[in-house]
């Protein structure tokens, strides 16, 4: 692990506790956590993107506002459901945010993950799937974005206005995006995939596979076998690889109160999900002493670059940021840490075991 990041679900409404009780709270405090994250030296802010809830659902806005108040973070997604998005007009919209931030720009695109809406993204006009959960839209939405994020021509000029046969790139470009994509994998298989394209991997906090085996060892094959196919296809740069975790440092009474508990009974669980037998992870809540001889002893966390801590953004800025302080402060550094002043994150050398 050499970066950490948070990573919001953007929840908001009116239930007892909340700090977010509307849209606007949830946006306008994501946006403060994400100012108060580059001071403390996080090297991420990272939002989660789900329709028709009562979550954060649009991102570009929001990530153009913290990048224009930041200096060193990473703003991203985990991840952008594709289903939902036109793919060039999304390509447009992330070269845009590129610029406008120095490429410090992380951003997941994916199927999405299982929603409260029945084909929701037919609403949006986008029909004709053949899978009922519309990964195969999904899959070729996305194959049509980069192409479009590499400069490839995608619609005939008009021959009054250009020579014949010209081909006509989507404009704004920015040099070097497809490096800045990731893809939200929830299977060894679709981590293979992944690394066949030379794209960034993010591993959720959980795998649609369940065979006995821990998430931590589960999610640690799923890192290799992506690494492998990197190289198998010829690829020879350092892909970035995120993986998301609940983590809570009890060093606080109020710490004690809302996760000791949680901690202390927590372990995998298997559920369905999708239709797949599939494995979810656990919640870390301790001591900063044994969370890290727990994150030690996690594969997981320690064969990525990148840990993405889920954050209870209902409970309002100040907690949120205490709660990264005091990862970075006791927790993280044992882990191999760097904060966000040391420069842009980098991947390993997915040849090097």
């Amino acid at each position: 692990m050499k970066a950490f990041g948070f990573l919001s679900f953007g929840h908001y409404g009116r239930v007892p506790g909340s700090q977010t009780p509307d849209a606007a709270s949830a946006l306008k405090q994501s946006l403060e956590i994400g100012v108060g994250a580059d001071e403390l030296g996080v090297n991420g802010a990272y939002f989660r993107v789900h329709h028709f809830e009562r979550q954060l659902a649009s991102p570009i806005p929001l990530l153009s506002a913290i990048a224009a108040r930041t200096r060193h973070i990473e703003v991203g997604t985990g991840v952008i459901d594709m289903r939902y998005e036109n793919p060039l007009q999304l390509a447009e919209e992330l070269a845009a945010l590129d610029l406008l931030s120095d490429q410090r720009i992380a951003i997941g695109i994916s199927r999405g993950s299982p929603e409260t809406a029945q084909r929701g993204y037919e609403a949006f006009g986008y029909t004709g799937a053949q899978d009922p959960r519309g990964a195969d839209i999904a899959r070729a939405k996305f194959a049509t974005f980069l192409e479009a994020i590499d400069g490839e021509g995608m619609v005939d000029a008009d021959p009054q206005h250009a020579i014949p046969g010209t081909r006509l790139r989507i404009e704004p470009r920015s040099d070097g995006l497809r490096d800045r994509i990731w893809w939200g994998s929830g299977s060894r298989e679709t981590a293979e995939w992944v690394g066949e394209l030379g794209l960034n991997m993010m591993s959720s906090t959980l795998l649609t596979e369940a065979n006995g085996e821990s998430f931590a060892d589960l999610q640690a094959e799923q890192i290799e076998r992506f690494r492998a196919a990197y190289v198998a296809a010829g690829h020879t740069g350092r892909p970035r690889v995120s993986v998301s975790r609940s983590i809570f440092p009890i060093v606080s009474d109020l710490d004690e109160q809302f996760f000791g508990l949680r901690g202390q009974s927590s372990t995998d669980q298997i559920g369905i999900i999708d239709g797949y037998r599939s494995t979810f992870g656990k919640t870390y809540a301790d001591t900063p002493d044994k969370l890290i001889e727990q994150l030690r002893g996690d594969a997981a966390v320690m064969a990525a670059d990148t840990v993405m801590l889920t954050i209870p953004n209902q409970l309002g800025v100040d907690y949120n940021l205490h709660v990264l302080e005091a990862f970075a402060q006791h927790v993280a550094p044992a882990l191999g840490w760097r904060p966000n002043t040391d420069g842009p994150v980098t991947g390993d050398d997915p040849a090097t075991p």
